[in-house]
């Protein structure tokens, strides 16, 4: 990992903490991103499963829950040259069991679910406009893969002035290199990194 010197010394990695209203952003746990014969691989199982409690505890908690899947037309009308540089990602269409949020993370009712085409959770999605009208302004972060998808999805959240706090257990990605990597950089640059126990300690705290 990077010496962390250099960075302290430039005043990045500053603490946003949380605000008045988190919502629990899953980024792309769906099927095929925990399959390796897919998109997976690394540390994703592992990350889903420390997902499971952190969601169970927004939904007892009463706060906003949403989840986001890449989901491309069946007859690839809309896809673009990401599916150029990933040709599989068109396999990835609503009915597609590979697009699937996986059972054990699976959406309830009323549960926000963003449908994208890009890395990004904000581009090209109403997911900003819907966290403004919900009074959302702190985003805890779970995913995969850190390098690619949450990382997307952390630098829009900032660009969009939302507090961010990345679920550092509950993150993953298919190689453990990339993951480590991008996982210190969000946390310099973009939001918080805590671990999931920690996140629910300081909003049971608050609540």
């Amino acid at each position: 990992m990077p010496n962390d010197d250099i960075y302290r010394k430039q005043t990045f990695g500053q603490k946003t903490g949380f605000g008045r209203r988190p919502i629990l952003l899953v980024v792309d746990f769906v099927n095929g991103f925990t399959d390796p014969e897919v998109f997976g691989g690394g540390n994703i199982a592992e990350a889903v499963a420390a997902t499971v409690p952190l969601l169970a505890f927004f939904r007892a908690q009463g706060l906003p829950v949403g989840f986001t899947r890449i989901v491309y037309a069946d007859d690839g009308s809309d896809c673009g040259i990401w599916c150029e540089k990933v040709p599989r990602l068109r396999e990835l269409t609503e009915a597609a069991h590979q697009s699937q949020v996986v059972d054990a993370l699976a959406p309830r009712p009323g549960e926000l679910v963003i449908r994208k085409t890009q890395a990004s959770a904000f581009f090209g999605t109403h997911l900003a406009g819907v966290l403004l009208s919900k009074g959302v302004d702190t985003i805890v972060m779970a995913g995969c893969t850190t390098s690619g998808c949450v990382r997307a999805s952390a630098i829009d959240a900032m660009s969009s002035n939302f507090r961010l706090v990345v679920a550092s257990d509950c993150v993953g990605d298919r190689a453990l290199g990339p993951h480590e990597a991008n996982l210190f950089d969000i946390g310099q640059k973009y939001g918080d990194l805590l671990s999931s126990r920690a996140i629910m300690d300081e909003i049971a705290a608050v609540a």
